[in-house]
């Protein structure tokens, strides 16, 4: 009977350790993110923006890791957003983090670059945390639609 305990108390330990190396894969890459907006992007094409949008907040297909999709269009209002459906239909530009920054606006503000496209740094919430936690968004501007899609990392 002890050596069942034993065994038990050793599987245990076992899992506790290797619980944060886990969570650690469960993480997505900035080359993961850039995939999965332009991945988001080229779906807004070929779909359209009311069917996509609704995609990305119902789908979980649009959901992987800690990865998720977000659209605004060009004022701020919030389109999508894979993980909290709550600020669907919010506007967010002057939703600032807890450096102060208007990170809404710096995201739409990174697509107007020839590239149409840009990174933006600022603090938001993990989803599986519930942490405040830095993170990088990769942002592309819509083709034909005004508004972007959007998917970050938290770092």
């Amino acid at each position: 009977m002890q050596s069942t305990h034993r065994r038990s108390i050793l599987v245990a330990c076992a899992l506790a350790l290797a619980a944060p190396a886990a969570f650690a894969q469960e993480r997505g890459t900035r080359e993961e993110a850039k995939a999965m907006a332009e991945a988001a992007a080229a779906h807004v094409k070929k779909v359209g923006a009311e069917k996509a949008f609704k995609d990305f907040n119902t789908d979980k297909a649009w959901v992987r890791k800690d990865l998720y999709v977000v659209a605004f269009d060009m004022v701020g209002n919030c389109l999508a957003h894979g993980v909290n459906e709550k600020l669907v239909g919010k506007n967010l530009i002057e939703m600032k983090d807890q450096s102060g920054k208007y990170f809404t606006k710096a995201m739409i503000d990174s697509t107007k670059s020839a590239a149409g496209a840009g990174w933006t740094d600022y603090e938001w919430v993990h989803p599986a945390t519930k942490k405040l936690e830095p993170k990088s968004t990769y942002t592309i501007k819509l083709a034909g639609f005004e508004g972007v899609v959007a998917v970050g990392i938290y770092r």
